[in-house]
C-alpha cells in the first residue's frame, strides 16, 4: 500500500485499512482512488443507528453504480462519548491528525458536553484545515411534508463564509477591565468629535469582515455555478446598515465577478444596463441612466454624472462580448439584503439558485431555508476548503432516541449525497439521491415524517435504509 511519509499506519490504535488509499490533492485537483479511505465518525446518541443505516446505502450505492470496480474503505476516527469512554478525550489528536491526512471525511452528530471546556470538532477542524465554505444544498424531495404550497420551487445552494464575521470570537464581557480598555479606547479616539458613545455598560463584540475571506468564499460560489449550470449568484449582506463590512462583502464579491470571471458573468446593473439598449437602440447614456436609477433628477449633479459615466463604461467594456442579448446566457451576478432575501425565498424561490453569504446571515438563512422544504431533519451540510472537506448531519444528537432504530437517517445520508458528488462518483450519489426520493414518494418513512403524512408506514431506521437498497434496483 502506498503510503506518505507522514502517516501513521494506525490512528488512535485503530488499523487503517490495508486495501485502501489516500486521496490526494495537488494544484487544486482531487486524485481519488478506486478505494478511497474515508474517515467516518459515528457520532453520538442517534449518530450510532444513522451511521449503521447510512453506511449500508454508500456501500449498496457503490456497488450497483460501479460493479465492484470502486469501493470506500471506511475508517473509523474517534469523537464524542465514544471516544471519551475509550481514550478519556474528547477529541485525540489523532482523530484530527487522521481527518486532516485523508483529506476528505463525514460525521455524525456530536454532543457538546455540559459543562463545557472541550474544543468542538467542528472548530476545531474549520480552523485547522481552514475550511471557508459552509455549504448548504436545499431542494424539495417529493412527498416531504413542508409547511409551504410549493416547497419544490425552492432549490438553492448556500455558499456560507465560515471562519471570520462574529464566529471570529473576539467579544469582551460587560465590567471587565478588557472591555472598559476597549470602550474607552472607542470613545476617547475612535469616536472623538462624533455624537456616537459606547454605553459603559456594554459587552462589545468584533465583527471581522476581509477582503481574502470575502473574495475566496465568492469565487468558490461562482465557480461552483458554472460548473454546475446554475444561472444565477446573489451576494446576501446587510449592507444598508453595516457599509464597511457587510457592505464591503457586496462590493468584494462584484469585484470578483467582473475582474476574475468576466466573460462568464454579468451583474444585475449590467444587464438593466444592456437591456434597455437592446429595448431601444437609440437610448443615450444618459437616458439609461435615467432607466436604472429612477428619479436621478432630484439627486446631486455629481451622482447623475457618476451614472451616466457607468453606463459608458459598461458598453465600452462588454458590450460588444455581453450584448445583443449574449448577457442572458451568462451567470447572473446580483444581490440581495438579508432580511429581504427571508421574504425573497418564500414570495419568489424560482429566482434564487446560489447565495452567497457572510456567516452569520447564512446561519441564519440556510435553517429557514431548510425548514420551507420540509427538511430541517434531513437537511445535509458540507465544510470546504482547499484540498480538505468534511461532511456532516446538520442536527444534534437526540439523545432520549439513541439505540432505538427510530430516527431519521436523511441527513447523514444526503451528506453523503454531497460527498459522492464531490469526489466526483456522481453515479453513486444520484443513485441514493434518487432513491431516497422513491422510499419518501412510497410514504415508507421514519416517525418524524410519518405524523404528518396521510396514509404513511412508520419504518424504523435500519427498514429506511434497506428500502433505499432496495428501490436502488
Amino acid at each position: 500500500m502506498e503510503r506518505h511519509a507522514h502517516m501513521q499506519t494506525n490512528y488512535n490504535g485503530i488499523p487503517v485499512p490495508a486495501n485502501g488509499k489516500a486521496i490526494e490533492y495537488a494544484n487544486g485537483e482531487y486524485t481519488v482512488p478506486d478505494h478511497p479511505i474515508i474517515p467516518f465518525i459515528e457520532g453520538d446518541g442517534t449518530g450510532r443507528d444513522i451511521w449503521r443505516a447510512s453506511k449500508r446505502v454508500f456501500d449498496a450505492a457503490v456497488e450497483k453504480a460501479y460493479g465492484g470496480k470502486r469501493k470506500v474503505e471506511w475508517y473509523e476516527v474517534l469523537a464524542g462519548e465514544k471516544s471519551y469512554r475509550k481514550t478519556g478525550e474528547w477529541l485525540p489528536d489523532d482523530t484530527v491528525k487522521a481527518t486532516v491526512d485523508f483529506r476528505v471525511s463525514i460525521k455524525g452528530p456530536l454532543t457538546t458536553p455540559v459543562g463545557g471546556g472541550i474544543r468542538s470538532l467542528n472548530v476545531a477542524l474549520r480552523q485547522l484545515m481552514d475550511l471557508y465554505q459552509c455549504i448548504r444544498p436545499v431542494k424539495y424531495y417529493a412527498g416531504v411534508p413542508s409547511p409551504v404550497k410549493h416547497p419544490e420551487k425552492l432549490n438553492v445552494v448556500i455558499f456560507r463564509e465560515n471562519t471570520e464575521d462574529i464566529y471570529a470570537g473576539i467579544e469582551f464581557r460587560e465590567g471587565t477591565p478588557e472591555v472598559a480598555k476597549l470602550i474607552a479606547f472607542v470613545n476617547d479616539e475612535m469616536l472623538k468629535g462624533t455624537k456616537k458613545r459606547v454605553r459603559l455598560d456594554s459587552g462589545v463584540g468584533i465583527k471581522p469582515i476581509s477582503i481574502t475571506c470575502s473574495k475566496r468564499l465568492v469565487r468558490a460560489a461562482i465557480a461552483y455555478a458554472l460548473k454546475e449550470g446554475r444561472k444565477t449568484v446573489t451576494l446576501v449582506h446587510k449592507g444598508n446598515i453595516q457599509k464597511f463590512t457587510e457592505g464591503a462583502f457586496r462590493e468584494w464579491g462584484y469585484e470578483v465577478a467582473v475582474e476574475e470571471f468576466r466573460d462568464e458573468t454579468v451583474t444585475e446593473r449590467e444587464s438593466w444596463i444592456l437591456g434597455n439598449l437592446e429595448a431601444n437602440a437609440k437610448l443615450t447614456a444618459e437616458e439609461n441612466a435615467a432607466l436604472i436609477e429612477p428619479g436621478i433628477e432630484f439627486a446631486a449633479k455629481e451622482f447623475g454624472e457618476g451614472v451616466v459615466a457607468e453606463v459608458k463604461a459598461v458598453l465600452a467594456a462588454i458590450g460588444e462580448t455581453h450584448g445583443a442579448g449574449k448577457w442572458k446566457q451568462k451567470v447572473l451576478i446580483n444581490d440581495r439584503i438579508a432580511d429581504s432575501i427571508f421574504q425573497q425565498i418564500i414570495l419568489r424561490p424560482e429566482d434564487y439558485s446560489i447565495l452567497a453569504t457572510t456567516n452569520l446571515n447564512g446561519d441564519y438563512i440556510s435553517d429557514a431555508a431548510a425548514a420551507q422544504v420540509g427538511g430541517l431533519g434531513i437537511a445535509p451540510g458540507g465544510n470546504v476548503g482547499d484540498g480538505y472537506a468534511v461532511f456532516e448531519a446538520t442536527h444534534g444528537t437526540a439523545p432520549k432516541y439513541a439505540d432505538k432504530d427510530v430516527i431519521n437517517p436523511g441527513s447523514l445520508i444526503l451528506s453523503g449525497v454531497m460527498l459522492f458528488d464531490f469526489l466526483g462518483w456522481t453515479e453513486a450519489a444520484r443513485l441514493i439521491e434518487s432513491s431516497i426520493e422513491k422510499t419518501i414518494a412510497q410514504k415508507y418513512v421514519t416517525y418524524d415524517f410519518e405524523r404528518s403524512l396521510e396514509g404513511a408506514t412508520k419504518a424504523k431506521t435500519s427498514e429506511f435504509a434497506t428500502r433505499m437498497i432496495e428501490n436502488m434496483a
